[in-house]
């Protein structure tokens, strides 16, 4: 395997020992409050060899999280759910970021005592929601006023200053994938007339009041976001996309943040498949920090994207489910352990499909006995 992927990396103010990061996946595991559990601090602990570590999507409010058993980061009993995890991974070398999330339109009122979810404009997202009592169709969202969004803003900011108490060593805005940030950069989710809709300057205004919060509490070398500049996700999508990253790239530039994550879906991504350009090149062209890339990747192509300049870092998701040494296994070119009853096992409750996974060596042990 070319070295590329094994050279350390600053990644801001985060110095990162390898180019293999580990992308923010939702596995359901939290207890009843959204709390994190000692089960997650093994999960996590087990996949520290990582540069970096990006957590799975962390709800910065009750209004923002519509996902069952997923972790929250606005209470103290969160907090305090979450330094274990924290402390699991530095106790082995590790480094972790919180990743913040908002979902927006996806919230199911179930979430909400029945109130309806926030979003730029009173649209509502195809597909289905799970929720505690089952499948369920979305709603319209509620339009934001703008007497709100500082209230959004100021959410994100208690949210930074919780992620800093329970140990993490940075957050990363979740600005990807269909959620608020991307309701609002989007214009096929964003209607508004005001300061916040229309002009791409204009659509990027909460991404840069959200990233401002959070550089004001974590400095801008431990801020960094996700993006997803490539087709519809989510039933979010844009009429130029070239026109909003553009923008958005400049803003991230202008902010200096530590690096920027894009995703990159192949033709079995998650969200689903995607055959428009690719926007990386345009917005390397235009942010200067570190830049990784997500998504679909083997090793021989992150390395050789590294190599050649197209990014400086890849973030792996999938493969580190069953794969908790991955950056081992990589290193020494071993085979990868199949993700079996995928994708149930990404969010049943349970160790099963979680903490499970054997690495290399406890394979290799348990078939020499």
């Amino acid at each position: 395997m070319p070295d590329s992927l094994f050279q350390p990396i600053n990644l801001g103010a985060i110095e990162a020992p390898n180019r293999i990061l580990m992308a923010p996946l939702t596995r359901g595991r939290a207890d009843p409050g959204f709390v994190p559990n000692a089960m997650m601090a093994e999960y996590y602990r087990q996949r520290a060899g990582a540069g970096l570590i990006i957590s799975e999507a962390t709800g910065i409010s009750r209004e923002g999280l519509g996902w069952p058993s997923a972790p929250g980061i606005w209470t103290d009993a969160q907090v305090e759910g979450w330094k274990p995890v924290t402390e699991a991974v530095h106790a082995v070398g590790g480094r972790i970021v919180c990743q913040l999330w908002h979902m927006g339109r996806i919230v199911h009122p179930d979430f909400l005592d029945g109130e309806l979810p926030v979003s730029s404009s009173a649209t509502r997202a195809p597909g289905h929601a799970h929720t505690p009592s089952g499948t369920k169709d979305f709603v319209v969202a509620r339009p934001l006023r703008l007497d709100e969004l500082p209230r959004i803003v100021d959410d994100y900011g208690h949210a930074a200053e919780n992620a800093k108490r329970a140990g993490f060593d940075g957050v990363q805005l979740h600005g990807a994938n269909g959620y608020l940030i991307d309701q609002f950069l989007r214009d096929k989710a964003n209607l508004r007339d005001d300061d916040y809709g229309g002009s791409p300057e204009n659509r990027v205004r909460l991404m840069r009041e959200v990233l401002e919060r959070l550089i004001a509490v974590w400095g801008k070398g431990r801020v960094s976001i996700r993006l997803s500049p490539n087709g519809d996700t989510q039933g979010v999508d844009d009429s130029n996309p070239a026109a909003i990253f553009s923008e958005a790239a400049r803003t991230i530039e202008a902010l200096g943040l530590g690096f920027l994550e894009l995703r990159q879906p192949g033709p079995n991504g998650t969200f689903g498949s995607t055959d428009v350009p690719q926007q990386d090149a345009l917005i390397r062209g235009l942010f200067t920090g570190p830049l990784v890339l997500n998504s679909d990747y083997t090793a021989e192509q992150a390395a050789a994207d590294i190599a050649s300049g197209r990014c400086d870092a890849v973030s792996f998701g999938r493969p580190f489910i069953s794969n908790p040494d991955l950056v081992e296994r990589f290193r020494i070119g071993a085979e990868l352990a199949p993700n079996v009853n995928a994708p149930r096992s990404w969010y049943f409750p349970g160790p099963e499909g979680y903490i499970d996974y054997p690495t290399l060596a406890q394979q290799t042990a348990r078939e020499t006995v």
